[in-house]
C-alpha cells in the first residue's frame, strides 16, 4: 500500500504498479497455500492419530466397561475426538503462530524501544487478561462438562430401559432427575459465557486500541525526528502491534475449547494410565480343553470383598462340569473368571497349563464358547451375531444351526440368516436371543464351552435341544462347564460343585457329590426328630 502510495502517485508509473501488484498477487497466494498446507497437515495428522490410536481406545474402553469403572466407555472415544477435531481449531494455528509474536515484538524494538516497550506492556496486560478468564470461567465449564456427561448417561439409560421405564411409570421421575442435570448445565455454560463474553470484549478492545496508540505513538516519535524509518513505519508498528497479541486474542475467544480439550486431555490420560497397554504373548498352539483352577480368589473390579475363595478343580477334556448353588453363592463370578474376564487375585486358571487370563484374548476367543446369563446380541445380521461377526464358512454355519434347531426361527424371519437384530437383538424373544447365543457360543468348535443359566429363557423344548448339545459337545471332547439352578442339566455331568458365597461345599464326581448330599440331608433330618 505505501509502495503504491510513495511511489506509483508519485511517479506515475503505470510499470511499477503492475509488478507491484503481482508481488503481492504472488505472497497472498503464497499465504494461502502455505495456509492450506497448514490445515491438510493437520487434517493428515488427525486422520493418523485415528489410525494408530482408535484400536487401542476401543481396548481401553472394553476393558473400562469390563472393570466396571465410573468413567462411561464411550468418553474415551469422544474424548479422543475432541482432540481430533481441535486439531482444526484457530486456537491450534494461533499457538503454531505465536513464535511469530516474538518476532514482530523484535521488530518493534528495532524500530524504537518505546515502541517495544509499548508493545510488551500490552502482551503482559493480555496475558493477564487470559489468566484471569482462566480462572474465571474453567470451573464453569469443567462443571457444564460434568453435567452434559451426566444428563446424556441418564438418557442413555432411560432409552436402554425402555420396557422398565414404560411399565412402572418412571418416565416422570427420569425426566425430572435429567432435568436437574441439564438446569445445572445451562446456568454452567451462562455463568462461563458471561465470563468469557465481557473477557473476549476487552481482548479484543485492547488489541483494537494497541494498533492506535502504536500508530499515535509512533507519529509523536516521527514529529520528534526519533523514527528513522520515516512515516510509513508508522502503520507497520500499528499492524505488527496488533499481530503481537493475535495468539493471545485467539485464545480468549476460543476458550471454551481450549477447556474441552484440555479436559478431555486429562480423562484420556488418565484411562491409558488406569488401564497400560498389554503387551503381546507368545502364541500357543490351540488347547485341547484340559482346565484346572488352583485356590481361586476373584473378586470384581472396583469391590473390596472377594466373590470366590479358595475355589480349586480340574476338568480333563470331554468332561462338564456342574456348577449350583444359590443366588449369589459367585457362579456368575466363576463364568467371568473361567473365561478370562476378570483376573483372579490369588491362584490361577489354567487351559492346558497356560494361564488363562494372560492368553491373548483374540487368539483365545476362537478356542472358546461363552453364553452368558444375560445374552447380549449385537446389532447386525442373524448370521453375523452366530458366526461372530466373522466370513460364515458356510459348513461351520449349517453345522451350529442344525445342533441348535434353528432352522425354524431362521425359516420364520423375513430375510432369513440376513435379517438383521436391531440393537441388542430386539427382534428376537428372550429365548429366541438365548437360542442364538447359545449357536453363537457353539460356533467354530471351541474346545471350552462356558454356559451360565443356559435354560434361563428356554422352555421344555429349548431344554431339550440343550441336553442334545451337551451330549454332542462331550462326545466330541470339548470341555463344558455349566452355571444352573435347575438340577434337569445336571444328568449331563460329570463333575459337581456346588458353591455358597463363593466358597466351595463340595466337589467331586457328581453321583459321589450327590450321594454325599443325600446322606447329609438324611442325618440333618434325623437329628430334628424327638
Amino acid at each position: 500500500m505505501f509502495e503504491v502510495y510513495e511511489r506509483v502517485v508519485n511517479s506515475r508509473d503505470i510499470t511499477t504498479l503492475l509488478v507491484l501488484t503481482v508481488l503481492v498477487l504472488f505472497v497472498y497466494v503464497l499465504m494461502e497455500v502455505l495456509e492450506w498446507s497448514r490445515s491438510e497437515m493437520l487434517r493428515a495428522m488427525g486422520q493418523r492419530w485415528d489410525a494408530q490410536l482408535t484400536p487401542r481406545l476401543l481396548d481401553v474402553a472394553r476393558r473400562a466397561r469390563l472393570q466396571r469403572q465410573d468413567t462411561p466407555p464411550g468418553q474415551v472415544l469422544d474424548d479422543f475426538r475432541i482432540l481430533r477435531d481441535g486439531l482444526m481449531n484457530p486456537v491450534v494455528g494461533a499457538a503454531m503462530e505465536a513464535p511469530m509474536s516474538l518476532v514482530f515484538l523484535l521488530l518493534l524494538f528495532a524500530f524504537h524501544p518505546l515502541l517495544g516497550w509499548a508493545s510488551l506492556v500490552g502482551a503482559v496486560v493480555q496475558v493477564a487478561i487470559t489468566a484471569w478468564n482462566e480462572k474465571r470461567s474453567s470451573a464453569a465449564l469443567r462443571e457444564a462438562g460434568r453435567a452434559s456427561m451426566a444428563a446424556q448417561a441418564s438418557v442413555d439409560e432411560a432409552l436402554r430401559h425402555t420396557d422398565v421405564v414404560a411399565a412402572l411409570g418412571l418416565q416422570p421421575a427420569l425426566l425430572q432427575r435429567w432435568g436437574k442435570w441439564q438446569s445445572r448445565l445451562v446456568a454452567q455454560q451462562a455463568q462461563a459465557s458471561d465470563s468469557a463474553g465481557v473477557f473476549q470484549a476487552v481482548s479484543k478492545f485492547l488489541q483494537t486500541l494497541m494498533g492506535s496508540l502504536l500508530l499515535g505513538l509512533s507519529a509523536y516519535l516521527l514529529l520528534l525526528n526519533e523514527l528513522p524509518g520515516g512515516g510509513g513505519l508508522m502503520i507497520m508498528a500499528s499492524v505488527l502491534g496488533g499481530r503481537v497479541l493475535t495468539p493471545l486474542v485467539q485464545a480468549v475467544t476460543q476458550w471454551r475449547a481450549v477447556v474441552n480439550m484440555r479436559e478431555a486431555w486429562k480423562r484420556l490420560s488418565s484411562a491409558l494410565a488406569s488401564l497400560p497397554l498389554t503387551q503381546p504373548t507368545m502364541p500357543l498352539p490351540a488347547p485341547r480343553g484340559h482346565l484346572s483352577a488352583e485356590g481361586v480368589w476373584a473378586l470384581p473390579p472396583g469391590a473390596g470383598l472377594p466373590v470366590l475363595r479358595g475355589v480349586s478343580m480340574n476338568l480333563p477334556p470331554g468332561q462338564c462340569l456342574g456348577v449350583i448353588g444359590p443366588s449369589g453363592s459367585g457362579k456368575s463370578s466363576l463364568a467371568r473368571v473361567l473365561v478370562g474376564f476378570w483376573p483372579s487375585s490369588q491362584g490361577k486358571v489354567r487351559l492346558d497349563g497356560a494361564d488363562l487370563f494372560a492368553w491373548d484374548k483374540a487368539e483365545l476367543g476362537q478356542h472358546m464358547g461363552y453364553l452368558p446369563q444375560s445374552v447380549d446380541l449385537l446389532d447386525g445380521s442373524l448370521a453375523q451375531n452366530i458366526t461372530r461377526f466373522n466370513e460364515p464358512g458356510s459348513a461351520a454355519l449349517r453345522d451350529v444351526l442344525a445342533l441348535t434347531e434353528l432352522d425354524e426361527l431362521v425359516n420364520a424371519l423375513p430375510q432369513g440368516l440376513d435379517t438383521p437384530l436391531g440393537r441388542d437383538g430386539v427382534r428376537l424373544s428372550a429365548g429366541q436371543r438365548q437360542r442364538v447365543g447359545l449357536a453363537r457360543a457353539l460356533y467354530g468348535e471351541p474346545a471350552l464351552v462356558v454356559m451360565d443359566e443356559p435354560n434361563a429363557h428356554m422352555d421344555e423344548d429349548g431344554e431339550r435341544v440343550l441336553m442334545r448339545v451337551l451330549t454332542a459337545l462331550k462326545a466330541r471332547g470339548a470341555t463344558v462347564v455349566l452355571m444352573t439352578h435347575r438340577n434337569a442339566l445336571l444328568a449331563a455331568s460329570d463333575q459337581l460343585l456346588i458353591l455358597r458365597d463363593g466358597v466351595t461345599q463340595a466337589y467331586g464326581p457328581r453321583d459321589e457329590v450327590v450321594r454325599a448330599l443325600q446322606k447329609a440331608a438324611a442325618a440333618a433330618q434325623s437329628g430334628k426328630r424327638p
